[in-house]
């Protein structure tokens, strides 16, 4: 597992000052985000609901254009037309629901065959298709190729996403929410099959979730976003066991598994991205300087008027805190 950012040979993506804008520029939803993930490393974006992590990996494939910056996969620069399509063969998305995913009138072979046909996978396809099957635990293959996606469960279904993604034997898995909507006796085992593709086939992973159970079973690092922004990136083992953000702490301080740590209700909802506020975008809502911590201890008033970014990328664990930077 990767204890800092990658070397520049290892990186399968390397994103730059990101930003992606809505309505016409007025709405920030990534704002300035820069990232690089190795090769088979798995990176969490974690963050509450709105702060633009499943906007950023729609950007990464393509499906969200960039206002500013730029996004690289294994050194190739993120555009339009062919290099789009040979971009998604490398890139493979697994999204939250997959009954959603599937067409309904596909049998599950043409599931995972569709994606060999569209990039002309060379080799016999039958063939193809029964070891991604297998590969994703759907043992023995030939009892499922003919069936459809209501005969499966919901931890079937999302075996089969898994499948038809690595048949393409992608570099990157773009996993937005993957167990969200899966029972709870299932998730572990599909976060143990995508985790056991990484450490076999060297793949890596952005995986985007609000669950920080989930960050700590699969993930090397956790980027922490708020309001577009990345506030807090490091290895999994640190940021969890020892976060330096509030907006980070907070969040951990509501998951029963963390103990030592008081609980923290953060006070109303994600700003508008459309109104971001000055200084510290987290500061409204800041159980630091809602306190009169910040104040009694002297930087308050950088907390509401300084934009304060990540912290230059000297060490693993990096954050974007008044606090911490004073």
């Amino acid at each position: 597992m990767s204890e800092a950012s990658p070397a520049a040979a290892d990186v399968v993506v390397s994103l730059t000052n990101v930003q992606v804008q809505f309505g016409g520029g007025s709405v920030r939803a990534v704002d300035t985000v820069s990232l690089d993930v190795g090769r088979g490393e798995v990176v969490a974006l974690v963050g509450e609901s709105g702060c633009g992590k499943t906007t950023l990996i729609r950007a990464i494939i393509g499906l969200e254009p960039l206002a500013h910056g730029s996004i690289a996969v294994e050194g190739s620069t993120v555009g339009g037309g062919r290099r789009l399509r040979a971009l998604r063969r490398r890139v493979q998305m697994i999204f939250q629901d997959p009954s959603g995913a599937l067409n309904p009138r596909h049998s599950i072979y043409e599931a995972v065959a569709e994606g060999l046909r569209i990039h002309k996978v060379k080799g016999h396809e039958p063939t193809l298709v029964a070891e991604a099957l297998a590969a994703a635990g759907l043992r023995p293959p030939d009892r499922y190729l003919r069936r459809f996606p209501h005969e499966l469960s919901g931890g079937q279904r999302q075996r089969v996403i898994i499948a038809a993604a690595m048949a393409l034997q992608p570099a990157l898995l773009l996993a937005d929410e993957p167990v969200a909507s899966l029972d709870a006796s299932i998730r572990g085992e599909i976060l143990a099959l995508m985790r056991s593709f990484v450490d076999s086939r060297g793949v890596s992973i952005i995986a985007v979730t609000h669950d920080l159970g989930l960050a700590w079973n699969i993930a090397d690092r956790v980027a922490v976003m708020y309001l577009g922004r990345i506030v807090e990136v490091g290895p999994t083992e640190e940021v969890l066991r020892s976060p330096k953000h509030p907006y980070t702490q907070a969040l951990l301080s509501v998951v029963p598994e963390i103990e030592g740590m008081a609980q923290q209700i953060l006070v109303g909802e994600t700003p508008d991205p459309s109104r971001i506020p000055s200084g510290c975008r987290f500061h409204p809502r800041c159980p630091v300087v809602a306190s009169g911590e910040a104040d009694r201890l002297g930087f308050g008033d950088r907390c509401r008027g300084v934009d304060l970014e990540l912290e230059p990328e000297v060490a693993a664990h990096r954050v974007a805190c008044h606090a911490v930077a004073r």
